[in-house]
């Protein structure tokens, strides 16, 4: 109300002035009659505004079709409702560039959904080790109460930045899996985190959990590659259809729906 008194009297004043510069023989309503039906105008259109995008977004909406924007998975994830899940590797090129925007994607997720990601161990020279290193580090964050989307704080972030780093702008392959030590060090030096820290973060039930839940990556991946998003554990969003980060988003949104 506030605001449309605020309006009622800005245009009130403004027509005023032009009634006082004009001949007021030329205008057929009073300043304050005009002022009464421009106002009445404007919320019209405002109104009017408003549907209009409401209408749009309904209609980008419609147009998310099965086959066409997702998959239905045959085989739903178990314990994933309220998620949306990322299948990906340190060894995947598209995941890598997917990663600059995951943060973005992240932070406009409906409320209540949890970002959960899902390294495939089948994937690079090291995508064992690579699990083992992540499942640790998950497991160190959580026990800290560090959030592992923190891009500052995530041991987990760290080392999988990282490993990004390392092997799509470095090239460095840690002599094609003879060096598995080198690739855990990697990890753990970039998280700041020690061997016995890793070793007993292994050894804890959630560590265990986590690389058992990844087992599933596979069948995920073989639908279409990776990366692969995943709403609810259920629809598989088809990577070739996704137009931008705010059709990630919207997409994201409209399948959490279903």
């Amino acid at each position: 109300m506030q605001t449309k008194m605020t309006a009622e009297k800005y245009l009130k004043k403004l027509l005023e002035n032009l009634w006082k510069k004009s001949c007021g023989g030329l205008l057929a309503e009073s300043p304050k009659n005009l002022a009464k039906k421009l106002l009445a105008k404007f919320w019209i259109l405002a109104c009017a505004m408003l549907f209009s995008s409401a209408l749009a977004q309904a209609q980008m909406q419609a147009q998310i079709a099965e086959g066409e924007d997702y998959i239905t998975l045959q085989e739903p994830l178990p314990n994933a409702q309220n998620t949306l899940i990322e299948v990906y590797s340190y060894a995947c090129p598209f995941c890598y560039k997917y990663s600059k925007i995951l943060p973005q994607v992240i932070e406009n997720l409906p409320q209540g959904m949890v970002f959960k990601p899902y390294h495939l161990e089948q994937k690079g020279s090291y995508g064992k080790s690579a699990n083992l290193v992540f499942a640790a580090l998950i497991t160190i964050d959580e026990n800290k109460g560090v959030d592992i989307n923190d891009e500052k704080l995530s041991a987990f972030q760290k080392a999988k930045r990282a490993y990004f780093d390392e092997y799509h702008m470095k090239k460095n392959r840690w002599k094609n899996g003879a060096d598995e030590a080198g690739f855990v060090q990697s990890g753990l030096k970039a998280a700041g985190v020690s061997d016995e820290e890793y070793r007993l973060a292994l050894e804890q039930p959630r560590a265990k959990e986590l690389l058992k839940e990844w087992g599933s990556s596979y069948k995920i991946a073989l639908v279409q590659g990776i990366p692969a998003f995943v709403v609810n554990g259920k629809y598989l969003i088809k990577t070739n259809a996704i137009k931008s980060i705010e059709d990630l988003s919207a997409k994201i949104k409209e399948l959490a729906e279903k």
